[in-house]
């Protein structure tokens, strides 16, 4: 049993390069039995707890046994470790042997330094060490994001989980929202919670799949992707990748398709084993942490957004705006500018009246600007007397911004007939449209204006027929149709607007003008609408509701298949709002439309 320790010690210290091989030497000449077994037990490399173990047993041959069974297992760890090594540097040996045979003169000799310098290079086992404490990961988040509660509640998910199973494999996120909601900053506080590397890489633009996968190194200028890149640049091997704009990568080119490169990164059954041209050995990008941001997911390919688990950041509401302006753009904004606390204050009403009149977005990226454009203003009566200190107006606002750039979204009076709230969404968020529809003495040709795409013409079509085909229920004489040319108009018309949402608006709009019946007050719609009469849900739910509150319209008419979509939406967002859920056109009408007929009919010439 000694011998058998002795030997299986010897080997493990001529194995392990960070011992001396003067140990060896000290335990061939070990002649105590005991003080040979308890010499190694100290020095194995086990817990504490384990160490503990060995020296409770008080039978000397036992405790000897269960030394020896402990060194098997770290003799048979030293081995793997042993052939892992060995494998990569046998191809680091090849890579050096082609080295050592070249002139230096030579132009391939850079190139090939260049290449074995990245290679070792690479952290290919360093990890840095997650932090679990999910009450201090919360606490992040909440310091850094106001709002944004799903995609908290995701991330805690997900530290939660690797804490339980002890299992580092990542999923990979996909924050899809309008711009300046915070979408990428939100990566750099994932990093910062978990205490990980971060890494943010911009893929706006790429038409290249060498960018992302690398040239091979026989080309002239040949570089690695861009992904090994930043790897090598943060030195450990799971950090928090953001993958920006993913949304605006090029499709297939003459250079490779750079979405066919992203499968393989994205996907956690294949990324375990990355294959970049210029490395030409697999690297492991299982335990990065990949999150993906987009503003819309129709650009990205199907099979793109299947690997990825896709959470909506929609826009902030006034209130929210006023919460993130006060605690994150203002104290960053006056730090930026040299201010200091307290020479500028910034009431609750002021920041309303800049949301309201100079910002039309759903993130926060345009109020930011105006803040400092505020704070600049103020900076040089600062510079010329330091006690200056000022709570910024009203009066203020004015002369810094100029005229209010936006009136407030609202909705249209109900005196004219054939002019009704419709509800769009947009690719920086929800925004209420009209549509106006106007009769004429014709010969009953359609007319569509406001710069519609062909989906928004169809809608049109859809409706007038609808409209046509049901004369009799809304009373109107089927004549008509023949003896009034009908002109559709959607304003702004500079804006492009496509989509089938307005199906339902527009088709309100045409039987308000054919019947001359006022629409009800203070009312907008969206869905989309068939030839056999029914209302079909639409998506941008969310987003379409906070212009509503936007443009202080209380009702809001929806298919009622988006029933399910007003139940995910937190109960702060829809305060004060009556939703009325339709199934068929003709229940539209029914709610839409008073009896009341208009005394003046002004479209109608």
């Amino acid at each position: 049993l000694i011998a058998s320790l002795k030997d299986l010690s010897i080997q493990i210290i001529n194995m392990s390069p960070n011992l001396p091989s003067d140990a060896a030497f000290a335990i061939k000449n070990i002649e105590s039995p005991v003080f040979l077994v308890n010499f190694v037990s100290s020095n194995l490399n086990i817990d504490v707890k384990e160490k503990q173990a060995l020296l409770e047993i008080s039978d000397f041959r036992e405790r000897a046994k269960n030394v020896l069974s402990a060194l098997s297992g770290e003799l048979q760890m030293l081995q793997l470790k042993n052939q892992i090594q060995n494998k990569v540097k046998t191809d680091i040996d090849k890579e050096l042997e082609k080295l050592q045979r070249m002139n230096s003169m030579s132009p391939d000799f850079s190139v090939q330094l260049n290449y074995l310098e990245f290679f070792t290079d690479l952290p290919w086992s360093e990890y840095t060490k997650d932090n679990f404490d999910l009450k201090r990961a919360e606490r992040i988040l909440d310091r850094d994001h106001y709002g944004l509660e799903k995609v908290k509640e995701r991330i805690i998910e997900h530290l939660a989980v690797i804490k339980l199973k002890n299992d580092l494999k990542a999923p990979i996120l996909c924050l899809v929202g309008p711009p300046g909601v915070g979408k990428t900053s939100l990566g750099k506080s994932i990093a910062k919670a978990l205490g990980r590397k971060y890494i943010r890489m911009s893929l706006g633009g790429v038409r290249d799949e060498a960018e992302l996968r690398g040239h091979r190194k026989t080309y002239i200028g040949a570089l690695p992707g861009r992904i090994m890149q930043n790897i090598k640049k943060v030195k450990a091997s799971n950090p928090v990748f953001v993958l920006d704009e993913v949304d605006k990568v090029l499709g297939a080119g003459p250079s490779g398709d750079p979405q066919a490169a992203l499968l393989e990164i994205l996907d956690p059954e294949q990324n375990y084993a990355f294959h970049d041209n210029y490395l030409e050995v697999d690297y492991d990008l299982s335990k990065v942490m990949f999150v993906a941001t987009a503003n819309t997911l129709m650009t990205i390919h199907p099979a793109l957004v299947d690997r990825m688990e896709v959470i909506d950041v929609s826009g902030y509401l006034l209130e929210e705006k006023v919460e993130i302006a006060k605690r994150h753009l203002i104290p960053k904004q006056l730090y930026e500018h040299g201010v200091k606390k307290g020479q500028l204050t910034f009431p609750k009403k002021t920041i309303e009246r800049i949301i309201d009149n100079y910002t039309r977005e759903a993130g926060v990226r345009k109020l930011e600007k105006n803040i400092a454009t505020i704070i600049r203003k103020n900076v040089k009566f600062i510079v010329e007397d330091p006690n200056y200190k000022k709570k910024i107006e009203e009066q203020d606002i004015r002369k810094t911004l100029g005229p209010t750039q936006f009136q407030k979204e609202k909705s249209i009076s109900n005196d004219v007939a054939g002019v009704v709230t419709g509800l769009a969404w947009t690719a920086v968020g929800g925004e209420i449209l009209f549509i106006e529809v106007s009769l004429s003495k014709g010969k009953g040709t359609l007319t569509l204006t406001g710069n519609l795409g062909d989906v928004m013409k169809e809608s049109a079509t859809i409706a007038y027929e609808y409209i046509k085909s049901h004369a009799e229920y809304l009373d109107i004489d089927p004549d008509i149709f023949q003896k009034w040319n009908v002109h559709i108009h959607i304003p702004e018309g500079a804006t492009p607007k496509d989509g089938p949402s307005a199906g339902v608006t527009m088709f309100t709009a045409l039987a308000s003008a054919f019947t001359q019946r006022k629409v009800r007050a203070g009312i907008a719609m969206t869905g989309e609408t068939t030839l056999r009469g029914k209302v079909l849900p639409v998506g941008g739910i969310k987003e379409k509701i906070l212009a509503a509150k936007r443009a202080k319209i209380k009702d809001i008419m929806l298919s009622v298949e988006n029933k399910k979509d007003i139940e995910d939406i937190k109960e702060s967002y829809i305060a004060g709002l009556s939703f009325h859920y339709v199934d068929k056109m003709t229940e539209v009408l029914d709610y839409a439309l008073l009896k009341v007929k208009v005394k003046n009919p002004a479209n109608i010439s």
